[in-house]
């Protein structure tokens, strides 16, 4: 397995940059970038005419992850090339957010084959149900399948992602990737970092990912009130305070929910993901070193997956709600993965609204929130 990067500050230098990827000849490309290379189609189109053999797949990003570390308003591109490994494109246009399911089912149902090994998906990060559309893919694909990847940003303005695939940039399609073959090697891990606090609130009425009352009361009126100051931002500021879910005993399950928007006109929020209907929720925060530390644990559990060959392609997909709350400190997250991979390893990724991952080797995969996840992709 070969890989080269590049990254792109000026658009119109693209060309240029991107003659470092011809030497591989890339079968998959790997984007991920600010809003505006997505928004006009010079960025597919110049792709597509220099690599007219590839897989393209990204997304948009409220933070782009590099070998260099985290940036704004830049484009980071990777060209991936196996020795045996085979890929597959699918994509899906996600009608609505009820859409969600069924669309999941319809990436699936492209992807479905015994030689199937992996899948990385990427998907709006806005008007959709995280959650459900992970479980609709494994539904179809088999929960022994990983998938692993995100759901795209915006910098953080919550407004309009794009995803990218080789058909062109688009606001409303989900993109996958499948993998397939023996000689993949494919590792994850999934950590967070946050800290759960004050009592337990009781989910009174909810409808998939919009929880409309905790203990009886509008949930926005009860989250304002914990918030302060800082209700006068949400739903950004919602980022720097995510509700950890919890079991029917308040034991946390190991799920956090980041606030994707919030309605004055009948007191609900929107979540990035289900939530368990009559459940417990609780407020969270955190850290600038709990959550470097996270991230560090997810690396080191993506390591011992590797059986602790490093090198590879790996992929990180990290909340926006960690770069807020870490500031200037947030390369110290990519740093400390970028330690225990060592220099073998090619990094990127982005700053996400929503990450895929199992929790574990051998667990279902679900939609995490605040969290680092890392997937990391080599051959034998």
């Amino acid at each position: 397995m070969q890989t080269r990067q590049v990254i792109v500050r000026d658009q119109s230098a693209l060309p240029q940059v991107l003659q470092a990827l011809r030497e591989i000849e890339p079968q998959w490309i790997l984007v991920f970038g600010a809003v505006p290379f997505f928004s006009s189609p010079a960025l597919a189109d110049t792709l597509r005419a220099e690599f007219p053999d590839a897989l393209l797949s990204g997304c948009s990003t409220a933070g782009e992850i590099s070998r260099d570390g985290v940036a704004d308003g830049s484009c980071v591109i990777t060209g991936v090339r196996f020795g045996h490994t085979s890929l597959r494109l699918a994509t899906t246009t996600l009608a609505s957010m009820g859409d969600s399911s069924a669309a999941g089912e319809r990436i699936g149902k492209q992807l479905s084959s015994p030689e199937l090994r992996a899948i990385m998906v990427f998907a709006p990060g806005v008007a959709i149900n995280g959650s459900a559309l992970v479980d609709g893919i494994s539904a179809v694909t088999g929960e022994s399948v990983p998938l692993t990847g995100g759901l795209a940003g915006d910098g953080g303005a919550f407004r309009q992602t794009w995803t990218l695939s080789s058909d062109g940039c688009s606001d409303q399609n989900i993109v996958a990737v499948g993998l397939y073959g023996d000689a993949l090697r494919f590792a994850h891990g999934s950590f967070g970092g946050w800290e759960p606090f004050g009592p337990a609130r009781k989910v009174t009425r909810s409808e998939g990912n919009i929880l409309y009352e905790l203990d009886d009361a509008p949930a926005l009126d009860v989250y304002k009130r914990y918030l302060g100051d800082y209700a006068r931002d949400l739903p950004a500021s919602g980022l720097l305070f995510p509700f950890a879910m919890l079991g029917e005993n308040h034991d946390e399950i190991g799920l956090i929910r980041t606030i994707l928007g919030v309605s004055e006109s009948d007191g609900s929020l929107t979540l990035a993901g289900e939530i368990v209907p009559n459940g417990f929720l609780k407020l969270m925060h955190a850290s600038t070193d709990r959550l470097v530390g996270g991230a560090e644990a997810a690396a080191r559990a993506a390591l011992r997956m590797q059986e602790g060959k490093g090198g590879g392609l790996a992929v990180l997909v990290s909340c926006v709600g960690r770069k807020l709350v870490m500031g200037d400190r947030v390369d110290d997250e990519v740093e400390a993965v970028a330690e225990v991979f060592g220099s073998g390893a090619t990094l990127t990724g982005f700053y996400s609204y929503g990450e895929v991952s199992p929790f574990a080797p051998g667990v279902s995969c679900k939609l995490h929130n605040q969290t680092m996840t890392i997937t990391v992709l080599d051959e034998d």
